[in-house]
């Protein structure tokens, strides 16, 4: 099973967000990075999901609305709450979002169209992995609010998928316990019985 795919698949791992730096993907390499997420199994050819791109002086206008709705949610913040506020998105030089905009349809399901949107944000991860990026993918409490979501760019039908971290980093992921995958699959033995 010597295959250069196979062996980059093997070592993802995901890079701490704080030690993500400059320089980040520039547009030909965004455009490339999200023509690949794109390339997902898509039933209908609905689409049903977009990516916002976060970076620049916007990363910190939405720490800034971020502090301000976490205030408003908890009260009176400390300066250390407020400052986890602030960076939420100017950790990483890049931030893309991958957002669920689900389509109406009597065929497709709408957690079907999730999965999709969930194979497109895997697909943004490996195609900056393979363009020499790290990434962190996380959603964060922001992603289940209302408020939050709007801040961040998403309409009232649309949900986070996932907010995916990007930049250079030069080190190795923190080694964590993988799952052992013999324990996860078994063959097929007839209908489910309690």
């Amino acid at each position: 099973m010597s295959s250069p795919i196979i062996e980059f698949m093997l070592a993802r791992s995901s890079a701490p967000i704080p030690e993500l730096r400059e320089p980040a993907p520039g547009d030909a390499e965004i455009e490339t990075m999200l023509t690949i997420a794109s390339r997902v199994p898509d039933h209908g050819r609905l689409e049903p999901w977009r990516f916002i791109i976060y970076r620049g002086e916007a990363r910190h206008r939405i720490g800034e609305q971020l502090a301000d709705l976490a205030e408003q949610r908890e009260g009176p913040l400390t300066e250390g709450r407020r400052n986890q506020e602030l960076a939420r998105f100017s950790r990483a030089p890049l931030v893309i979002g991958v957002v669920s905009s689900p389509k109406e349809s009597i065929k497709i399901p709408q957690w079907e169209m999730f999965l999709s949107g969930g194979a497109a944000a895997m697909n943004l991860i490996v195609a900056a992995n393979g363009l020499g990026y790290k990434t962190n993918w996380i959603t964060n409490w922001y992603s289940d609010v209302e408020d939050g979501r709007r801040i961040l760019g998403l309409a009232p039908h649309e949900r986070v998928i996932g907010f995916v971290h990007i930049g250079t980093f030069d080190g190795e992921g923190p080694a964590r316990p993988r799952p052992d995958v013999r324990k996860l699959y078994s063959e097929y033995s007839g209908p489910w019985e309690a």
